[in-house]
């Protein structure tokens, strides 16, 4: 697979265009068809908000689990 290829199939999944992704995301068009093509590395917030987005890990988008279920939150601390 190609960088990064996971988060344009979770986009295509949903029926959602580069441009309604780049809006939540806060980007350009542009910037994340960038991620998507693997031509920038994608910021680390950035990654974990396409995560919860697309209710998976980072690992799973950085290809490092193929277990696309996302990890148990942690309790906040009292």
């Amino acid at each position: 697979m190609k960088p990064y290829s996971r988060i344009r199939a979770f986009r295509e999944d949903k029926d959602l265009t580069q441009v309604q992704i780049a809006k939540i995301l806060l980007c350009s068009q542009r910037v994340y068809s960038n991620y998507e093509r693997g031509d920038i590395d994608i910021p680390t917030d950035v990654l974990k908000k396409l995560a919860q987005l697309h209710h998976t890990s980072v690992d799973y988008l950085l290809e490092l689990t193929d277990d696309p279920r996302p990890y148990p939150r942690r309790r906040a601390s009292r």
